[in-house]
């Protein structure tokens, strides 16, 4: 919260009043998939769809391509950015791109409008499924890799020249760092997992009804051993504060023999909803494990998501339980025309 107060000015472009949103200072309203155009596939789907706009736009929201277009136009480059070329005529050159690629696999796809006006083109997906590295797998002398050997190389000396503490030329922990984990580990006895949800994508429809049978008093579910339960005097459905010294979490728990005791699981994906708190660090009432994991790249080179793994400590929560506020949109004060 206080790194998103450093900038001077955030500005989102948003469907929903995300957390996101609601910490920005503009937020330019998009559409939904319902009230613009597209084309949707993937590439083991096996066909593709065309995605005709279906609504009018809400309001003053406008489509991700009319926002930028219309900054660019605003700071005079608008024609290097859409080459003159409008949505569906973007959405034309897309599609053209891929005939060539597709004819390469042996699918014939028909020229746009016949697309655009069937809806949907399914082709058939190849007999056999796709093995990684098969040709090299087969004979890795005709069909070498791009790595300096032209195979698999468990040490990289390209990684290693970069110097990077996080990121040497192989995957190994020096004792030093697991001494740091350990330690941390005496201060924060429990081992949290923070797993993808099952009863939605990432964050997307926290707020549905799938998403929020699983919910427990209104919070994300945390699996916790009976073991570790107990002598902390939980129980089955009580709300419980998770803490370290990044932050806390309010969780229900899940008291369960699958999982082992000393860990404790949350899935992400709960919108982040803080409440403030005099001299204390903002409590997510809601339950997003991020609040409690490192806020840091995998590493310098790779940049990927390293938070699904922290220590914590847990207790019971026996004050009022604050309401959940995630999904609630701001106050909308109209300002007089000028």
């Amino acid at each position: 919260m206080r790194a998103w107060q450093q900038p001077e000015t955030i500005i989102v472009h948003e469907q929903f009043w995300t957390a996101q949103a609601k910490f920005a200072d503009i937020v330019l309203p998009a559409t939904t998939a319902l009230e613009r155009e597209d084309i949707g596939s993937a590439s083991n789907d096996g066909f593709i769809i065309a995605m005709p706009q279906h609504l009018a736009p809400l309001a003053a929201s406008q489509s991700d391509y009319a926002i930028f277009a219309a900054l660019a136009q605003r700071l005079g480059f608008a024609d290097r950015f859409t080459e003159g070329r409008d949505e569906r005529q973007w959405l034309a050159a897309i599609y053209d791109q891929a005939r060539p690629r597709a004819a390469e696999q042996g699918i014939t796809l028909p020229d746009f409008e016949t697309f655009w006006a069937s809806g949907k083109l399914e082709y058939p997906l190849p007999d056999t499924p796709q093995v990684l590295l098969q040709a090299f797998r087969d004979d890795p002398e005709a069909a070498p890799l791009t790595t300096p050997s032209g195979r698999i190389e468990l040490f990289s000396q390209t990684v290693a020249d970069y110097g990077y503490a996080e990121a040497p030329g192989f995957a190994w922990w020096d004792p030093d760092e697991y001494q740091a984990q350990q330690q941390e580990k005496q201060q924060w006895p429990l081992h949290l997992l923070s797993s993808q949800p099952r009863t939605r994508l990432h964050s997307q429809y926290d707020h549905g009804r799938i998403s929020q049978q699983t919910k427990i008093a209104g919070r994300e579910p945390l699996w916790m051993h009976p073991d570790d339960a107990s002598p902390r005097g939980i129980g089955e459905n009580s709300i419980v504060k998770v803490f370290n010294a990044r932050g806390a979490v309010l969780a229900g728990v899940h008291l369960t023999r699958d999982i082992r005791p000393g860990v404790v699981q949350m899935s992400t994906g709960a919108w982040y909803d803080p409440l403030e708190q005099d001299g204390e660090l903002p409590l997510d009432k809601h339950g997003n494990p991020n609040v409690l994991t490192r806020d840091c790249g995998s590493s310098r080179l790779g940049q990927g998501c390293s938070a699904q793994t922290c220590f914590v400590d847990i207790a019971l929560y026996s004050q009022r339980l604050p309401a959940i506020t995630a999904w609630q949109p701001p106050e909308f004060v109209h300002w007089p025309a000028e």
